[in-house]
């Protein structure tokens, strides 16, 4: 588990260096702060599902395939839903540049949820008998 956090860790040190960068470059072009996230989030997680089913799960067993992309993208919608939330309150309350510098805080307190999601249902390999 420990070899697993430290992986996830780098993983989303990655993630969340592209995700943010993606977010303010996008929000500098005047999109809205939501619809900013949402594609933000997507860079990011391309980066991150590969990644964490190859490196960080894959001594579990784990395989990429439909049934994990499928979970995987509830758990995104699910943290997207969220983040974009904490985002764009942000934005509303203080401005642009407090998004800016409150998203990455979002996506850090997300993180957690997101390793638990990955390590128990996303990338848990199938059982042998099918049933999952």
């Amino acid at each position: 588990m420990i070899r697993q956090l430290a992986s996830y860790g780098l993983v989303g040190l990655a993630q969340l260096a592209l995700e943010w960068l993606s977010f303010v470059a996008i929000t500098a072009l005047s999109v809205p702060v939501s619809p900013a996230n949402v594609l933000a989030r997507v860079a990011g997680a391309s980066l991150g599902y590969w990644l964490n089913g190859r490196v960080t799960f894959s001594a579990d067993g784990a395989r990429l395939g439909r049934r994990a992309l499928f979970r995987f993208c509830v758990s995104w919608g699910v943290l997207t839903l969220i983040g974009t939330a904490a985002v764009s309150s942000l934005e509303h309350a203080w401005g642009l540049r407090a998004a800016w510098a409150g998203k990455p805080l979002v996506d850090i307190a997300l993180a957690l949820v997101g390793f638990l999601s990955s390590k128990y249902w996303i990338y848990r390999p199938d059982c042998p008998n099918g049933q999952s």
